[in-house]
């Protein structure tokens, strides 16, 4: 049994949260609203998890960080990616040598950075790992069988975390490709908004199959010039998120797609999903990086002139459509 400390209450953070909690570990989770704390602790609910019929008793929410960070083992860090470095230098005051666990998925906008790189800055004392893959939060809270997979460069802290996380209904890969996992499960949500734009213009399963292969190849090349390992994108947190949360009911970003597809804006698409949209402000990123780096990344660009320059999406898939003949 350990004391966990879990940075973020909303789906993905009570998720995980439930699921140690369930394995016997004492969870405190924070969270930004005290409303969200008090239905936590008093109605024992989450409202991002309707599934969940009762949270467990050993999970209790606080709104203070040094509550929730004080005497616990590991912190797992679970906000939107464009709050991390704000909400860790609110928090790091309290922290002493816990490792810290990266399970949010994206970039920081300003910096193009990683957000391995954004917490390394900020807490350049503490280990640091990243757990990803293919995971709704509805399907790990209700105990789903789940396949994941931990990044470190200390295998020594891969070890403990794979103890402290695995069991019937979750397994535990290991890696030490940090950059590659964080990579794939950031640029995965890309090809996932495209997936959506897809379904939203009501094109067929040969477009969908299409787009998910050729997307999985500029993710790959994009995430090897940012010096990920080629097979990371191939495993779970490359090829197994991109494949869950392109076709899932569950996915927000596949959901925020396809309202882009049926022609709504990047407003009325944030106030209808309701919740942070990863996907819109990675493909800014990964336009800045493609260009940076040089690298041909034809439905990145595509998608990115449909947000930022009006091209509407029938004439994005015509354009990609009649690109110039070429080997695979």
């Amino acid at each position: 049994m350990s004391n966990i400390a879990v940075i973020g209450s909303g789906s993905w953070g009570m998720a995980i949260a439930i699921h140690l909690a369930k394995l016997g570990n004492n969870v405190k989770i924070w969270s930004f609203l005290q409303e969200e704390a008090d239905i936590i602790n008093n109605e024992r609910k989450c409202k991002f998890l309707p599934n969940v019929d009762k949270i467990p008793d050993n999970i209790y929410a606080t709104l203070s960080y040094e509550d929730c960070i004080k005497n616990s083992e590991f912190i797992f860090h679970v906000t939107p990616s464009k709050f991390t470095r704000d909400t860790i230098k609110q928090y790091k005051e309290f922290v002493t040598n816990q490792p810290i666990i990266i399970c949010s998925k994206g970039f920081e906008s300003e910096s193009l950075s990683t957000l391995d790189d954004v917490i390394q800055e900020e807490l350049p004392n503490n280990q640091i790992a990243v757990f990803s893959g293919p995971s709704h939060a509805e399907e790990v809270s209700a105990g789903v069988p789940t396949a994941m997979v931990l990044a470190s460069k200390n295998n020594k802290l891969l070890f403990k975390l794979q103890e402290l996380l695995m069991n019937e209904n979750m397994r535990v890969y290991l890696s030490n490709d940090v950059k590659g996992v964080e990579l794939g499960g950031a640029l995965k949500n890309i090809i996932a908004f495209c997936a959506g734009i897809l379904v939203g213009m009501d094109l067929g399963d040969n477009s969908f199959a299409a787009l998910l292969t050729r997307g999985l190849t500029e993710i790959a090349r994009l995430g090897e010039a940012l010096n990920g390992k080629t097979e990371t994108f191939y495993g779970l947190s490359g090829l197994g998120d991109l494949i869950v949360t392109c076709s899932s009911k569950f996915s927000r970003n596949r959901k925020a797609g396809i309202l882009i597809g049926q022609g709504k804006s990047i407003e009325e698409t944030r106030k209808e999903v309701g919740m942070t949209i990863e996907s819109i402000d990675n493909i800014e990123v990964a336009y800045k990086l493609k260009n940076m780096y040089g690298i041909d990344m034809p439905i990145v660009t595509a998608v990115y002139d449909v947000l930022y320059n009006g091209l509407q999406p029938k004439i994005a898939v015509k354009n990609l459509m009649t690109r110039d003949k070429k080997f695979e």
